[in-house]
């Protein structure tokens, strides 16, 4: 049910009823009655996290990146400096990535990364559904979820 007469590609708000996206709006639309004791609340919108780096160590490394690039298809690069030591794919989401296997958090098992827009309140929000951070950082993270399994996040780029 749309409530306003534009949405927008990147709604900054959201109206949310019972967990349900009733409404994209650049503005807090004026409050409506949607139906008798049905309760709505305008709430910002922070963004989903979505994948974006499937990373597996390798106590082999060469092995690993010809494994996984004849499975896929696709070549394991070089990282650029800021991405960290190893190999990924480039384009396509999500990449995948193989670095030589450490003992730090996320150096000893298969992680999947999610993109989040604002790491602070990501890590706030693991936290707040019983999850932890083994690793904070401003760009990339490492937590586990509420039953000990653990993921990556990482920081969107900024838009230019």
């Amino acid at each position: 049910m749309l409530l306003g007469d534009e949405p927008l590609d990147t709604p900054e708000n959201r109206l949310i009823v019972h967990g349900a996206i009733v409404e994209h709006r650049a503005t807090p639309p004026t409050p409506v009655a949607i139906a008798p004791g049905l309760a709505a609340a305008i709430v910002r919108d922070v963004g989903l996290p979505s994948p974006a780096l499937i990373e597996f160590p390798a106590d082999d490394p060469e092995r690993a990146r010809r494994f996984w690039s004849q499975l896929l298809g696709a070549e394991l690069a070089v990282r650029r400096e800021s991405e960290g030591e190893g190999w990924q794919t480039r384009g396509g989401t999500p990449a995948v990535g193989v670095h030589v296997r450490g003992r730090g958090p996320g150096d000893s098992f298969s992680l999947p990364y999610f993109t989040v827009g604002d790491m602070d309140d990501a890590l706030e929000q693991v936290r707040e559904l019983g999850g932890s951070v083994i690793h904070p950082g401003a760009e990339w993270a490492i937590c586990k979820d509420s039953e000990g399994s653990p993921f990556g996040l990482s920081r969107a780029c900024p838009a230019t």
